[in-house]
């Protein structure tokens, strides 16, 4: 019998799905991955409360959510102290991309259409995958929901309406089609609306544990206004198959301020347009894979400071993209593989700001990989070359960058048909500084260095599925080392509002990552589990022994962090308890008193019910967020909401 949470499959490359009892259960045995990777699949994802990519990234372990509130509150995520530049978020299997300050605003990616995500530390376990994928230090993949049917069914419908705190209302719709044995289409269409308010009580205690303010008021300026629109068509062929997307999302949004000294900003607006279209193609002819993608992307943002106590801003950008990539790999005997990928990416960066340096960036990555997998060891190898052409209008553009990037990933079960397996990988990556980094007026530096990252892991899994009454069980322990060289950092020159940007940074980090999973079935159709993560992280500043953060905790970085999930299912019943622990921080480099950050703990709770009425699947979910009302911030001077509340309806045919 298997786990309605969780169901691993042995597949090569795309991720293959089946459907139990009307819940779709997708995943992949986890001793097949070389490399680290924890994953959210199928309905494990709709029961946890999480409303955006962001919120379901906060159960995995070694993750940093940077989130400033609010529905609309922009959230980016860091793996393993490193940085939000180095973390790639793949969408059906192309990188998303942002040239002008690298950093992919997760809150604007939605659950809705999301069939499985994933984290890999390193990079994915596939050697036939894009040349581009080989140089993040880790990565997210977000794959969308694959219209599926049955034999005599051409049509699915899905009507979701959320609505809640915050004067939530969030509709959404997804229609799939098949025209006929080999064309499948689907549109999912969503919008969301929020005043974004929410009450809150902040206090502050000055180094001297004198109470400095103790605020209760109404979050402000935190509204959004969002659509988003995804069409997918997918294909197969004789010799393989294709896949075409296209994707916008359009968005009004406020950026609440930081409450500083008991007062709060509240001048800020976005307006974000993200448009792209893409295709992919593979083809599979005998021992040859080709895997070949591309890509014309749109972005466009326009930022509004109307704060009456700061410099008054109004400025439009604009980011053009294009992505061609091949990847291609033979099968020399049936546990060897080889690889070979090329990719091709030109961006373009315009704005309506004063001396702007309008830059052209043309990169090409080519890589060659490894993989062989013997009964008892499995190993992959890559190599990524990495060059770098930047142009600017007007101006003398920094020399070009070549760089290679080397990586070694093994696994290994060290007694023979048990379900124990030791791993450890080796690997070098980079990170270009962004167009914001080199060419922001009165902030840039073209003679900036890329940021270079060494990573270390080794690590022990225990992996078991059976049909008794433990029906999925699951530990795994990592230990790794990472050494940020050339980090970038925003250094003041010496006028207010006038900072430069210089390669001063060294960052050690050495951490810890467990996670454990255990499935039991007790009762016929009662399935009870647990998923737990904890996190311990030291990274500190080795940048200069005279500083003084010497060898001091990175700002925003616990040393423990964790997270537990608890559900229980039975014949359409759930109920699902989710708990988030953050411990302490600091808000500065200095480790000192005044930058104390104090740590926090959220329990999230659901309730969910599946019906059916004829062909139509109902469901009725009901959350409670923050559901003890903690008082917390994930970053300093951005209250988070207090309990609040969440009701969708959802019906299926």
């Amino acid at each position: 019998m298997l786990s309605p949470s969780l169901l691993f499959a042995n597949e090569k490359s795309d991720t293959t799905a089946r459907q139990l009892n009307e819940v779709v259960v997708t995943g992949r045995k986890s001793t097949t991955d070389v490399i680290p990777v924890q994953t959210l699949t199928g309905d494990e994802l709709n029961r946890l409360n999480s409303n955006s990519i962001a919120d379901a990234l906060r159960y995995f372990s070694g993750v940093q959510i940077k989130d400033y509130g609010g529905v609309g509150g922009i959230k980016t995520v860091n793996i393993r102290s490193m940085g939000t530049n180095h973390t790639g978020v793949v969408y059906d299997g192309i990188e998303l991309g942002n040239a002008q300050n690298g950093q992919i605003d997760l809150g604007q990616f939605s659950l809705d259409n999301i069939e499985s995500l994933s984290l890999y530390n390193g990079q994915k376990s596939e050697i036939l995958q894009p040349a581009k994928d080989f140089g993040s230090a880790g990565s997210i993949y977000m794959r969308t929901r694959s219209p599926r049917f049955v034999k005599n069914q051409n049509f699915h419908a899905r009507a979701t309406i959320r609505t809640g705190s915050f004067d939530l209302l969030n509709p959404s719709a997804l229609i799939e089609l098949k025209f006929n044995e080999n064309v499948r289409a689907s549109l999912n269409a969503e919008w969301i609306n929020s005043s974004g308010k929410y009450k809150f009580r902040y206090r502050r205690v000055n180094p001297a544990g004198e109470l400095a303010y103790d605020t209760t008021a109404v979050r402000q300026n935190g509204d959004i206004n969002a659509t988003r629109l995804e069409l997918n068509v997918y294909g197969d062929i004789k010799s393989g198959s294709w896949n075409f997307k296209c994707y916008n999302y359009n968005s009004e949004r406020g950026v609440p301020g930081a409450i500083v000294n008991n007062v709060w900003r509240r001048g800020e607006r976005i307006w974000d347009t993200n448009s792209f279209a893409q295709g992919r193609y593979t083809g599979n002819f005998g021992r040859f894979t080709t895997l070949n993608h591309i890509k014309y992307a749109f972005y466009r943002t326009h930022y509004v400071n109307n704060d009456d106590k700061q410099i008054k801003i109004d400025n439009l950008y604009k980011q053009k993209e294009i992505y061609i990539s091949t990847a291609n790999e033979y099968d020399i005997f049936s546990w060897w593989q080889l690889s070979l990928s090329y990719d091709f990416l030109w961006n373009n960066m315009n704005a309506d700001v004063y001396g702007f340096a309008r830059p052209e960036r043309f990169s090409n990555f080519v890589s060659t990989a490894t993989s062989i997998t013997l009964p008892r060891i499995k190993i992959q190898a890559s190599l990524l070359g990495t060059f770098i052409h930047d142009r600017l209008e007007g101006q003398l553009a920094p020399e070009d960058k070549h760089i290679l990037t080397p990586a070694v990933f093994a696994s290994f079960n060290p007694l023979r048909n048990t379900d124990f397996s030791l791993r450890a990988f080796y690997k070098k990556s980079f990170r270009m500084p962004t167009f914001n980094d080199l060419y922001y007026a009165d902030m840039g530096n073209s003679c900036l260095n890329p940021e270079h990252v060494s990573q270390y892991n080794i690590g022990i899994l225990y992996d078991h599925n059976g049909n008794g009454f433990i029906s999925a069980s699951r530990v795994g322990i990592d230990a790794y080392y990472n050494h940020v060289k050339d980090k970038i950092v925003a250094y003041p020159k010496g006028q207010q509002f006038r900072w430069t940007m210089l390669n001063l940074g060294s960052v050690d980090i050495r951490g810890v990552d467990v996670s454990a999973l255990l499935t039991v079935n007790p009762l016929r159709d009662l399935y009870l589990t647990l998923r737990a993560q904890y996190t311990f992280q030291r990274a500190i500043d080795v940048t200069n022994p005279a500083d003084n953060y010497y060898r001091h905790q990175i700002p925003y970085i616990p040393r423990n962090s964790g997270s537990a999930v608890a559900n229980a299912s039975w014949h359409g019943w759930g109920i699902n308890y989710s708990w988030i622990y953050v411990g302490e921080r600091y808000n500065q480099q200095e480790n000192i008193r005044y930058n104390y950050t104090q740590p926090w703990y959220t329990s999230d709770i659901s309730f969910c019910k599946d019906l059916s009425l004829g062909k139509v699947a109902l469901r009725i979910l009901l959350e409670i967020n923050n559901l003890l009302s903690q008082d917390y911030d994930v970053i300093i001077n951005y209250p988070m909401p207090k309990r609040n509340f969440r009701l969708t309806l959802s019906a299926e045919i």
